[in-house]
């Protein structure tokens, strides 16, 4: 990780009438890395991954509608739910004309990216699976019941809690190796989307439609199972949510997986940056031909 990096563009495009963002580097001639953010973050979670993998890939990292940069669409252009924002980041592939891409998913990215692949197998190289659940193993038992029983009576007590700044700062602390060693500006800047009301509400309202992902599990297994992608998972064993069972799962789903812990919370990339980003160099470069 020697070489220099190439410059960072930061760039909108148009995807069924709203503003995306994303950050590009890399040579456009080197295999794709698509970067699919966590909740509630943005591509400011890879600000520092990006310069170390685009000596060696094509990296994109885009900002979901609600999120970071992009446009906060209100309820005329964009009905919050993970169904709805899998299309709108399948239109933005589209839009951008790729076709074959690895795909890095943390969080929501997790079920973002496991409908594209789903969908369009054909598109995915690779994954980088960072604290992203598709089994519920990797999930507080609890967890699974108060997702079902709240879309069973439309309440949304999770969602309340969980759109707070005070929430955002548990994801990263919480299990952090070092908190004084932390950067505040990461949860400083998802307070953006925490406190804007378009934001918030769109924030809120995929919370609340979380429970459809857990539906989908077995499609997501479906997909790891059938497909065999070249995977490597990459977890913060300290998440108190995304928990270590649920990474064990995808290395057992995979043959050929590689699983690597590290400990750290929720947000691995905070105190683990660069040993993750070796990981992703030496793992997929060596499976590109």
């Amino acid at each position: 990780m020697t070489q220099p990096a190439p410059p960072v563009f930061y760039r909108t495009v148009d995807v069924r009438g709203i503003r995306i963002f994303f950050r590009e580097s890399g040579d456009r001639g080197r295999p794709t890395i698509l970067l699919l953010h966590g909740f509630p973050s943005s591509s400011s979670m890879y600000r520092n991954l990006i310069p170390l993998l685009a000596p060696h890939f094509h990296v994109l990292a885009p900002d979901y509608p609600g999120c970071g940069n992009s446009e906060f669409p209100g309820q005329d252009k964009f009905v919050p739910t993970f169904a709805n924002l899998a299309d709108v980041m399948e239109q933005w592939v589209e839009t951008l004309g790729l076709d074959r891409f690895i795909v890095y998913m943390q969080d929501f990215g997790g079920p973002v990216g496991f409908r594209l692949a789903v969908k369009n197998p054909e598109w995915i190289t690779g994954l980088v699976v960072q604290n992203a659940n598709t089994f519920v193993e990797g999930l507080l038992p609890q967890s699974v019941t108060r997702f079902d029983d709240e879309a069973a009576t439309g309440e949304s007590s999770m969602a309340d809690k969980a759109v707070t700044l005070e929430f955002a700062k548990f994801l990263y602390q919480q299990g952090a190796r070092d908190v004084e060693r932390l950067n505040p500006d990461a949860w400083n800047l998802d307070a953006y989307a925490l406190t804007h009301a378009e934001s918030k509400r769109i924030q809120r309202a995929l919370i609340a439609d979380y429970h459809t992902n857990i539906k989908q599990y077995p499609d997501y297994q479906a997909f790891l199972k059938e497909r065999q992608p070249r995977t490597l998972i990459v977890w913060g064993r300290n998440d108190q949510f995304f928990l270590p069972a649920g990474a064990e799962a995808i290395h057992r789903a995979v043959a050929g997986s590689e699983l690597r812990f590290f400990d750290t919370s929720h947000f691995a990339l905070e105190e683990d940056l660069v040993p993750i980003a070796q990981a992703i160099i030496d793992f997929h470069s060596a499976g590109t031909s």
